[in-house]
């Protein structure tokens, strides 16, 4: 049996066993795909601590996944296909085999939704971004579409207009989702144009983004648009599908938890992206991931060693 079982191989998940490791526990950490997360799918990081030149995404994941394979981390890759959670041991269950540990880490992560569009994959990190306030400073002074209605991209277009040039706000409606108080701050900044019942149809460039495509729905009217960036804001999905019905969530499908990442069922604790939290960033990940570690350590302690 294992001490903990950490899911996911984001930052949060890395450093939940970076620390659980240093703390002398038997940990193992299950990834089904690639360690990183959504930073190995980035192309510059540079608003990390201690990172005084930028960095690329996958270069900062290696780094990430090497401190914690020096700390002697098990990284399997594998999938999950299910939980027991209830009882005192865990069960992680994958197609092979039945693991069990005294605690388990949740650190699926969460990943932006997309538009579905061609080119959109090819263009992420060289002009389509899904943060704002992680690749903003890029776009200094340039001109730059957000798409989206609702709080986030209202949120962005506020925060991007203090550093860019131009923000074009394209939504498919005539009315921003966004609350009042902040829809009513983007309706009157003279940096943001507001590109009302439009959406976006096509991605120009072909080494890097140079424009947007979009089509009026209710005109048929179709518009290009030059811009340097294209900021997507249509929402976040939290990969909680493996603990849906089995932990607390939030209506968006976010885990909730306590300022511990405690969760409502004893020893299952949640890190990084995939919890309810304001601020959905690198280093408050990589602070989730500690505390987990921590908050999971003193569980063990209380309830396994007498």
């Amino acid at each position: 049996m294992k001490d903990i079982i950490i899911i996911g191989g984001g930052l949060a998940g890395l450093t939940a066993g970076m620390y659980a490791k240093r703390a002398g526990l038997d940990t193992l950490l299950f990834e089904k795909m690639f360690t990183g997360g959504q930073a190995a799918t980035t192309d510059l990081i540079d608003n990390y601590p201690g990172l005084d030149e930028p960095i690329s995404g996958p270069d900062f994941a290696m780094k990430i996944e090497n401190h914690a394979r020096k700390f002697g981390l098990e990284i399997q890759y594998e999938e999950i296909i299910s939980l027991e959670l209830n009882d005192r041991v865990k069960k992680v269950i994958t197609e092979d085999k039945e693991y069990e540990a005294k605690a388990v880490i949740l650190a699926m992560g969460a990943d932006a939704k997309k538009l579905g569009l061609e080119k959109e994959d090819h263009f992420r990190g060289r002009g389509v971004s899904y943060c704002a306030t992680c690749d903003g400073a890029f776009y200094k002074d340039k001109d730059v579409a957000v798409i989206g209605g609702g709080d986030t991209a209202a949120e962005d277009a506020l925060f991007l207009a203090k550093l860019v040039n131009k923000v074009y706000l394209i939504h498919r409606r005539d009315t921003l989702r966004a609350a009042k108080i902040i829809a009513d701050k983007v309706i009157a900044h003279e940096k943001i144009e507001k590109v009302w019942d439009s959406t976006v149809e096509a991605i120009l460039g072909e080494e890097k983004l140079v424009g947007i495509r979009v089509n009026n729905v209710k005109t048929g009217e179709k518009r290009d648009i030059k811009v340097d960036g294209a900021f997507v804001a249509i929402g976040v999905r939290p990969h909680s599908e493996l603990v849906k019905d089995k932990v607390s969530m939030s209506e968006g499908g976010y885990i909730l938890t306590d300022e511990n990442m405690k969760t409502d069922i004893p020893g299952i604790f949640a890190a990084g992206d995939i919890r309810q939290k304001p601020l959905l960033q690198l280093v408050t990940a990589a602070a989730d991931g500690a505390v987990s570690a921590y908050s999971a350590q003193k569980y063990i302690i209380e309830e396994f060693e007498e």
